[in-house]
């Protein structure tokens, strides 16, 4: 009977198979039939690959008995043996393991992205340090700053007149009000070159960046020839704790510029590299050759080199507008003379400091053609103008060009009459300070510079009686990188935005 049951179970799968072949339409009960069977297939195979498993799995202590009638397999699909079985779990195994590690992978790296871009935000916060000469609204600041001058034995220099609210954070001092008055000559622990020094910036004696790095260097020789070491003291470490207090003072007397600054670092990382063995004699000797290459090679020649490659972009017949007094410019338009290009230079000059009118002497001293003209009329004259050759204070890291207060205005008229502008300045004065505006970080110049006297008749002489009157005498004024089109310094002619590079090169040679 169960074999005739079986060949009809056949018949009619045979028969249904026909069926769908020639396209006819399955009843219901043939369609139940044909689900019925494919379930029972797929459970059979199901309980197959379970019981293949379990046979290939080492940790089952024990076989299992299989009836005779389950482990019979079918004639037409016979069954793989043991170790086939096992080779293709290995293998699946195998794959599953390395889909899983490279998910981990991606996940660990982006975990660890993400950590690094947490870690300096959030979980080590960058405390920024302002400066003390740009918190001077500060009372703390203020505080601390008497202190520290209290310890080195250097009076504070007090402030002067009412100050314009937008710049209310930067010191103010009057040239009238010496700091030397307050500092009596027994006690006096300042160098009388650095205070012959301090007083010539105060009062304007000695003005331009370059001028006051040299001046700076030279005090800072006699300091080292005057020093001798006191006893159970290291050279290197005692000489740099002198020269803090010279420094404060130095800041008292006028903030210091870029370029003094770079000097200042120089100096401090030759004391700290000379070695504790050698002799005090020797080490003077070498730190003064180290002042002495400094000033030649990163001022005089490097002054030399920029001269050579401005003198390239001066043509016949050229007319150069040149801003201000700077001793670089004014150096390159004499040797360009002398080498024989013929063009006309315009001087450009603005109140109160007037500085142009020394440039406007050395250069009419060598013979060249010059005009001489104030701030105000720089739109009328532009047209005219070939190239605008400007100095620097100094450059900054951003690209900024800090430089006398008015460069920025004649750089953006000249970018609107389309003339070249061309900034003049020596490497050393790079600085990695960042700054986008003249309002954060400037200096105040004293306000009474501003008073004109005419006629016997002084309009604003007791103006500091005025309490809502505030006089401003800005020094230095930040020109965008938009407005400069080429800077030509001791390296090169390069753009504004190559600064960062220039600075890189710098710390990695130093």
């Amino acid at each position: 009977m169960a074999e005739t049951g079986g060949l009809e179970g056949t018949d009619k799968k045979d028969d249904i198979e026909r069926a769908k072949s020639e396209g006819k339409e399955l009843t219901k009960e043939e369609k139940q039939r044909l689900r019925r069977e494919k379930k029972q297939q797929r459970k059979g195979k199901e309980k197959k690959d379970d019981k293949a498993s379990q046979d290939a799995t080492p940790s089952v202590p024990a076989q299992v008995p299989v009836p005779a009638s389950e482990s019979s397999a079918p004639a037409d699909k016979p069954a793989k043996s043991k170790a086939e079985l096992k080779a293709e779990r290995r293998a699946r195994q195998e794959a599953d393991k390395t889909t899983k590690q490279g998910k981990k992978g991606e996940v660990g790296q982006q975990t660890a992205t993400a950590k690094a871009k947490v870690l300096p935000s959030e979980l080590l916060p960058v405390v920024k340090r302002l400066p003390e000469h740009i918190q001077a609204d500060n009372p703390e600041v203020l505080k601390k700053l008497a202190k520290k001058l209290e310890r080195q034995q250097i009076p504070l220099r007090p402030e002067y007149g009412h100050k314009v609210s937008l710049f209310s954070h930067l010191h103010q001092y009057s040239r009238k009000a010496h700091l030397t008055q307050q500092i009596g000559i027994p006690s006096m622990v300042i160098h009388p070159d650095m205070v012959r020094l301090g007083l010539q910036y105060s009062q304007g004696i000695v003005t331009g960046s370059n001028a006051r790095a040299i001046a700076l260097l030279h005090a800072f020789k006699q300091v080292i020839r005057d020093y001798t070491t006191p006893p159970n003291e290291e050279l290197s470490r005692d000489l740099i704790n002198k020269l803090k207090p010279y420094i404060s003072f130095l800041n008292q007397c006028r903030p210091l510029s870029a370029s003094m600054g770079n000097a200042i670092k120089y100096i401090k990382k030759e004391i700290s590299n000379i070695p504790s063995q050698c002799k005090e004699e020797k080490a003077k000797s070498d730190l003064l050759n180290c002042i002495d290459r400094y000033i030649d090679e990163k001022i005089i020649l490097a002054a030399k080199a920029v001269a050579k490659y401005s003198i390239e972009k001066i043509s016949d017949g050229d007319v150069i507008l040149v801003y201000g007094c700077s001793s670089l410019v004014n150096n390159i338009l004499c040797e360009a003379f002398e080498k024989g290009r013929k063009f006309r230079v315009i001087v450009v000059d603005s109140r109160p400091r007037l500085e142009g009118r020394e440039a406007l002497r050395r250069l009419v001293q060598r013979g060249i053609s010059c005009t001489y003209v104030l701030i105000s009329a720089v739109p009328y004259i532009l047209p005219e103008v070939s190239k605008v050759f400007l100095g620097a204070h100094g450059l900054l890291a951003n690209g900024y060009v800090m430089s006398r207060v008015g460069t920025a205005q004649i750089a953006l008229v000249a970018k609107a009459f389309n003339v070249p502008v061309l900034v003049c300045c020596e490497t050393y004065k790079f600085c990695e300070r960042v700054q986008t505006d003249s309002f954060v970080s400037n200096e105040l110049d004293d306000p009474d510079d501003l008073i004109v006297t005419r006629k016997g008749k002084t309009q604003l002489k007791h103006w500091q009686d005025v309490p809502s009157l505030g006089l401003l005498n800005l020094v230095y004024d930040v020109t965008p990188p938009d407005f400069v089109d080429l800077v030509i310094t001791d390296l090169g002619m390069i753009p504004c935005t190559s600064v960062p590079v220039v600075l890189r090169v710098k710390n990695v040679d130093q």
